[in-house]
């Protein structure tokens, strides 16, 4: 006799799909994006990558995975690193590197991904970019409240050629947790003994005075909408957003316009050691062509997150060292250069064993 009826064989087909679509949901039930968050100075270039991320590994075919993809928040470089303490947070991306003891004290790897500048933004009708001087000295000054006018003696004897407006100065800031905070007040404490007594370097400082606004995006569009006004930003989107930045003077007196190529004159002169998860200090340093304010930003990924999502972290920004550049480059950033990405590739060999290979 057959059993093999069709009746038969219609259940047992209907019962191998169910068993199917289980398996295929169980699947997709495990199956998690990488996570993370931080840094809104270097938002844009994570989501491209993120983007190129999940098209290397679907390989131009329709179907796509959660685990193929990458969810990032930008939230802050503060409020980022505070996400590591969430156990779905794979990695934080932060402009302010954390120190050598705090790393390991957490079980943490740190490591460059992209760098940049952050420049001062000046929203003066009739001057342009890179028209406007300002010193360190000058600048601190505006933000403690001691220069309140763009006509101020001060800054005239800095512009002896411009003509600036007699208005009160719209000082802006960001209110949230920042990376891009830590380098403008970084360079403020080197250049202004009196910053530095009062306020200091810091994600998080007490303004004496101004308005502030999350998130590159929410100061880059205040500034933009507030005449007379001054702030800090990222290069690349005060670019895309046709900003007029100053020219700042830097510890040799020259006063240098912001540009990947001036960004680049100081960032060589760190020494990158990966003991101290690449800290680097890149604020006000020596030399006639720099711009006294790049910026880093760094991944920092816990190591009791397992084999498998490290590793697909680590993929992540090999894809972005390898095949990123140019992307980053398009949009105003440094990218890693290829010795650099050996140097870190061979300290995620030296601390994460093989799960860094």
């Amino acid at each position: 006799m057959n059993i093999f009826r069709p009746s038969a064989c219609s259940a047992w087909c209907r019962i191998a799909l169910m068993l199917g679509a289980i398996t295929f949901s169980a699947a997709n039930a495990h199956a998690e994006p990488i996570r993370g968050g931080g840094s809104t100075f270097a938002a844009p270039i994570i989501h491209l990558w993120s983007r190129d991320y999940e098209a290397m590994r679907t390989d131009g075919g329709d179907f796509t995975s959660p685990d193929w993809q990458v969810d990032y928040e930008p939230v802050g470089s503060l409020a980022g690193v505070m996400r590591l303490n969430q156990p779905e947070t794979d990695f934080a991306a932060t402009d302010t590197p954390l120190p050598a003891e705090e790393l390991k004290k957490r079980g943490l790897v740190q490591f460059p991904i992209v760098m940049g500048g952050i420049v001062v933004v000046a929203n003066l009708d009739n001057v342009g970019a890179g028209t406007l001087r300002l010193s360190g000295p000058v600048l601190a000054d505006i933000y403690l409240g001691k220069v309140t006018r763009w006509s101020d003696p001060t800054i005239k004897a800095l512009n002896p050629d411009l003509t600036l407006p007699d208005a009160a100065i719209e000082v802006l800031h960001r209110e949230d947790g920042s990376g891009s905070t830590f380098t403008f007040t970084s360079f403020l404490s080197k250049v202004s003994p009196e910053w530095a007594g009062k306020l200091g370097a810091g994600t998080l400082v007490k303004w004496p005075l101004g308005r502030g606004e999350k998130g590159t995006g929410g100061l880059a569009s205040l500034t933009a909408a507030t005449k007379n006004s001054i702030a800090y930003l990222e290069y690349g989107q005060v670019l895309r957003l046709g900003l007029p930045f100053a020219a700042l003077q830097n510890q040799s007196g020259a006063f240098v316009r912001p540009s990947p190529e001036t960004f680049k004159a100081g960032l060589e002169t760190v020494a990158w050691d990966g003991a101290t998860g690449f800290s680097a200090d890149t604020t006000n340093p020596a030399g006639e062509k720099v711009y006294p304010m790049a910026v880093v930003t760094y991944a920092v990924v816990p190591k009791n997150r397992g084999e498998e999502r490290i590793n697909r972290v680590l993929d992540l920004f090999r894809l972005a060292f390898s095949r990123g550049g140019d992307e980053a480059s398009a949009l105003g950033y440094i990218p890693v250069s290829p010795a650099l990405a050996s140097q870190i590739e061979a300290y995620w060999t030296a601390n994460l064993g093989p799960v860094g290979n």
